[in-house]
């Protein structure tokens, strides 16, 4: 006697099936985002420095170069086509890898800034780090002892000193660093990258303001998720306030502290371009400001470019990690 069997789908029944899967229409809403973002930095990098008034061979070659070699200089870098021959030249160039020929130096915008990425996002990712090492704990610690009314006076402290630390922009932060640390104490170097004590000065600077605002968000999500049902369960089962609050409450508090830190780690990022010119850092920031001087069309094409992507892929990093802690609220989203 033969058994019945089920008749496998076909492919139209296999791609309705793999439309209808969240994690794939949410990879597919992301990754058309992230296209879309893409398009319209490389877009906005090109038109924001050709709409500039200037000319900037001129400006390269200085005031006292010959005109022929002036024009020369121009025919070479496609400046006298239209600017939509412009556009799609430099379209395909970067469909290709190829982030042009510095004005001002003549090498290969893709090696220039290959040489200067490293040091800024070492810049980055440490002060991010020191954000993050901050600011959990403190925000953990300012919940528990302000919860339910109590420690008014901690609060007010905490809350007046994360909102100036906050408010006050980075290369202050950094001229006054560089005059207490520096200057004054000689703890640290003025300026410069030669060894490990010369990321103390720019990595606090970078870092303390997100760190008085990530705190102040984990301390808000730590008082919510300490009210919550399951954490009364939790205290019920005479579990430990320690292992309540770091195990069952911590986790949960994270969900908007992680959307924040991602932003965070991108405003971090653009921080890096004034923080890095106070302490003369060989990073991308100072490259970005002495091309724009100079009028380098590439090479600020290039590190804006540099810069606006490594945005794009923090905040769809973000997205990933949100969906993982917490697919119900963010698979789910239109």
């Amino acid at each position: 006697m033969k058994t019945p069997t089920t008749a496998a789908p076909g492919l139209s029944g296999r791609a309705a099936g793999l439309w209808s899967h969240p994690w794939f229409r949410f990879a597919l809403r992301r990754t058309r985002r992230l296209l879309l973002g893409l398009w319209v930095l490389v877009t906005a990098s090109f038109l924001m420095i050709h709409l500039i008034p200037g000319d900037p061979v001129r400006a390269a070659l200085g005031p006292t170069a010959p005109a022929d070699l002036v024009q020369a200089t121009k025919e070479e870098l496609g400046l006298l086509d239209p600017l939509w021959q412009q556009y799609a030249g430099f379209l395909g160039r970067l469909l290709q890898g190829d982030l042009g020929v510095s004005i001002t130096s003549r090498l290969p915008v893709g090696e220039m800034i290959g040489q200067r990425l490293p040091a800024t996002v070492e810049l980055a990712v440490a002060a991010f780090v020191l954000a993050l090492v901050v600011a959990v704990p403190v925000g953990v610690l300012m919940a528990v002892i302000t919860r339910r009314g109590k420690g008014r006076r901690t609060e007010l402290a905490f809350t007046g000193t994360s909102v100036l630390l906050s408010a006050i922009p980075d290369f202050l932060l950094a001229v006054g660093l560089v005059y207490l640390l520096a200057v004054q104490t000689r703890l640290f170097p003025v300026a410069g990258l030669e060894g490990l004590d010369s990321y103390v000065l720019p990595t606090l600077a970078l870092a303390i303001g997100p760190a008085a605002v990530l705190s102040r968000i984990v301390r808000v999500e730590m008082l919510a998720v300490m009210e919550a049902d399951y954490i009364r369960t939790a205290r019920a089962k005479r579990l430990t306030p320690v292992r309540v609050q770091l195990v069952h409450a911590l986790p949960n508090a994270v969900t908007a502290s992680l959307t924040l830190g991602g932003m965070l780690l991108s405003s971090l990022v653009a921080g890096t371009v004034l923080v890095e010119n106070v302490f003369a850092w060989p990073g991308l920031g100072s490259t970005i400001v002495s091309s724009i001087v100079a009028k380098d069309y590439p090479l600020v094409q290039g590190t804006v470019l540099v810069y606006g992507v490594g945005v794009l892929l923090i905040n769809t990093l973000v997205d990933v990690l949100l969906a993982l802690l917490d697919p119900r609220s963010t698979i789910g989203a239109a």
